[in-house]
């Protein structure tokens, strides 16, 4: 059994899903392979030549040795669901997609692994691209506790663009704008996303309980920026508030345009482009050589781009839907490793 799933980039509402904003991210052209087949014992082992590791264990071993034990975690929430499993897989991961650097590589694995599992299982469950995601969300982020929200494994399981809603329930749309070629570009600058994330979800957070004293009937959904003077905040915060409502409405004005099956190229340039400005003068999670290569990129005729997931290092992407070419060469003239990629379709049996 062979399962192949997508990476994603976020075009819109970049640390903003886990405040529980919609996001708007999009499956793209590099991909995580996952090879399995049964053993005759209940090891499971699967090796990952990427990185030169292996891991194993059994189904009498699934209790968590380590941070973030994913596989485990799968086949736990895959058997809380009600499937089971007469033996175990050898398998082998290998993947396209930029470790650790905001593209949704681990996600990629989850999702494959759910998907793996529910094929392989004693009785196969016909679970639909939604179900993985939730799935794949349940056992990377919840089981866990981590800060992170939902878009990476949504993203990866369903495919191509998606606009995701998480509040008040979650609500999936999928869209197919001829949106063309993006240049992805990764620094190689190691970052520890969950620092980032825990720093740019719980500063936050402390701001919206804060509000929410001098007003219960808060709305991070409905208030505007000429709204933040009424509350007692300090300068920082409301940096912090107005940058949250700033990327928020870009989104939304995005969403139209990423509707239409012909968008305009330049608007979507110029917004993702305002996006990581906010990302970077308020978040403060760029860097000097991401700067650079978006500099470059633009340079080179990119019409827009902005940092990628979490920040703090990983990778950037340029808007570049008539010369990727050139901009794959001015950000490798800046020291990154540079991908073309396109939308994609989600996790899929190959």
């Amino acid at each position: 059994m062979e399962i192949s799933t997508p990476g994603r980039i976020c075009l819109f509402g970049e640390h903003q899903d886990y405040l529980g904003l919609p996001v708007i991210p999009m499956a793209i052209s590099l991909r995580t392979r996952l090879i399995g087949k049964n053993r005759s014992d209940s090891k499971f082992i699967i090796n990952k030549p990427d990185l030169n590791e292996e891991e194993s264990f059994s189904f009498d071993e699934l209790d968590y040795t380590k941070p973030r034990d994913y596989f485990k975690s799968g086949l736990k929430i895959c058997i809380n669901e009600g499937l089971t499993f007469s033996t175990g897989f050898d398998c082998e991961i290998t993947s396209q997609i930029p470790v650790q650097a905001g593209c949704g590589s681990s996600s990629a694995i989850m999702v494959s692994w759910i998907h793996f599992l529910s094929q392989m299982a004693d009785e196969r469950a016909d679970w639909d691209q939604e179900k993985i995601g939730e799935l794949a969300y349940k056992a990377e982020v919840q089981e866990f506790s981590e800060p992170g929200g939902m878009m990476d494994q949504y993203s990866s399981a369903i495919g191509n663009l998606i606009y995701l809603e998480s509040e008040p329930k979650i609500s999936i749309e999928s869209m197919k704008p001829n949106l063309g070629t993006f240049v992805l570009g990764d620094s190689c600058e190691p970052k520890d996303t969950m620092e980032i994330l825990q720093r740019c979800r719980d500063s936050r957070l402390a701001i919206f309980e804060k509000i929410k004293l001098q007003n219960p009937n808060f709305s991070l959904h409905e208030i505007k920026l000429e709204e933040i003077s009424q509350y007692n905040l300090n300068t920082d915060e409301v940096t912090l508030l107005s940058g949250t409502i700033q990327s928020r409405d870009l989104l939304r004005q995005a969403l139209p345009e990423l509707k239409n099956a012909e968008p305009d190229h330049k608007k979507i340039g110029i917004l993702l482009s305002e996006h990581h400005s906010i990302s970077r003068e308020v978040l403060k999670v760029s860097t000097p050589k991401i700067e650079t290569m978006l500099d470059a990129s633009i340079n080179a005729g990119a019409l827009g781009g902005k940092i990628n997931g979490s920040g703090g290092g990983g990778c950037m992407f340029a808007y570049a839907p008539d010369n990727p070419g050139k901009v794959v060469e001015a950000i490798e003239k800046e020291g990154g490793i540079a991908y073309t990629i396109h939308s994609e379709v989600g996790t899929r049996i190959d």
